[in-house]
């Protein structure tokens, strides 16, 4: 039996505790928190996530309680939508949702380990850094030039029991801020981003809570609505935090999967999903390859993806969250607009 230490119960701790052969791997899931999470918000399931919920096999019960996405726009601050998206297949399941059914598919033979590692598991095992955006293990690891670096943006997430009308899901872009509504199994999700000087630890979620609506006062009702029902203890606080490009996710015996290899700004919404298919990928080569050469083809298959992802949510987020520059974004895309209404008219006329 190889010895293996998961250091992070979160989604991609979880994930590959449930997929690791339990006849050829010892594994020991080490999480600081206690439980799991009430309050979360949505993730966009996108095809490359659920083929991986499959494999772990909860992916029909993710589906039922997950409302489909459907189609939803990118819309200026009144609401006027510039650009609409179908989302086919995908759905949106809530985080804490997610980390339920990941933690019911962990085999009993995987021990769990409560509290804050405080340093390097000292055996001669698999060391897996699943631990976050602040990964100790990266940091150990890796060294202090790993560590995450911190963006001047604040983001907000909470749940409502209200419904959503569909005509209002999407996303809303203003001037250096923006603000998100989704549908919900019971009710609503809701997210918002904006430079802030709160943090970027300890923030108070009340004060939060009420400069998001003296920053939001001026956008579509729907938004307004939703910032005046919300409660402190229906929501989320964070500063936003990214992890250093790294060009290899593998150290010695060290391997690192999830945010911590890879954390990435939320705008593209593949966090989750890459976290996913990051434990999917790494427990299958570990259960049919030796050691040293699974981590070699894990290191291939997912350093440049994850790295392309990583940049293109960047340039999303300037763009998303474009302050100076933001009359020409709108400019740009209400020509975009036009021009597809244009097509659009001018294929019903042809045909």
């Amino acid at each position: 039996m190889q010895t293996i230490s998961i250091v992070g119960g979160g989604i991609a701790g979880l994930a590959l505790a449930s997929c690791l052969d339990p006849d050829r791997f010892d594994v020991t899931v080490h999480e600081k928190r206690p439980g799991q999470p009430s309050v979360g918000n949505a993730l966009g399931m996108w095809p490359n996530a659920q083929r991986a919920l499959a494999r772990i096999g909860v992916l029909e019960e993710a589906r039922a309680v997950s409302p489909v996405i459907g189609s939803g726009s990118v819309r200026n601050a009144a609401g006027e939508p510039w650009v609409t998206v179908n989302g086919g297949n995908m759905f949106a399941i809530s985080r804490v949702e997610l980390l339920r059914l990941l933690d019911a598919a962990v085999p009993g033979t995987v021990r769990r380990v409560t509290g804050n590692v405080q340093a390097l598991p000292a055996h001669d095992g698999l060391v897996v850094g699943a631990d976050g955006v602040h990964s100790m293990v990266r940091r150990e690891a890796w060294g202090a030039r790993s560590a995450a670096k911190l963006t001047p943006y604040l983001a907000l997430r909470g749940t409502l029991p209200s419904r959503v009308n569909p005509d209002a899901v999407g996303e809303y872009w203003g001037r250096g801020d923006l603000f998100g509504l989704a549908a919900a199994q019971n009710g609503l999700f809701w997210y918002a981003s904006y430079r802030s000087a709160l943090g970027p630890y300890g923030i108070d979620t009340e004060s939060a809570l009420e400069q998001a609506r003296k920053r939001f006062a001026g956008y579509a009702p729907a938004i307004r609505r939703v910032l005046a029902a919300a409660t402190p203890e229906g929501i989320l606080v964070q500063r936003i935090w990214t992890a250093p490009r790294l060009k290899s996710f593998v150290r010695g015996r060290f391997v690192l999967i999830g945010d911590a290899a890879h954390a990435m700004a939320p705008s593209l919404g593949r966090g989750a999903c890459e976290s996913l298919v990051d434990a999917v990928t790494l427990a299958d080569l570990l259960n049919t390859l030796p050691m040293d050469e699974a981590l070699r083809a894990y290191d291939r298959r997912r350093v440049l993806r994850t790295g392309a992802l990583s940049l293109a949510s960047s340039a999303l987020v300037r763009v998303a969250l474009a302050d100076g520059a933001q009359p020409l974004r709108d400019g740009l895309l209400r020509l975009a607009r036009r021009r597809n209404q244009r097509a659009v008219a001018g294929n019903s006329s042809g045909g």
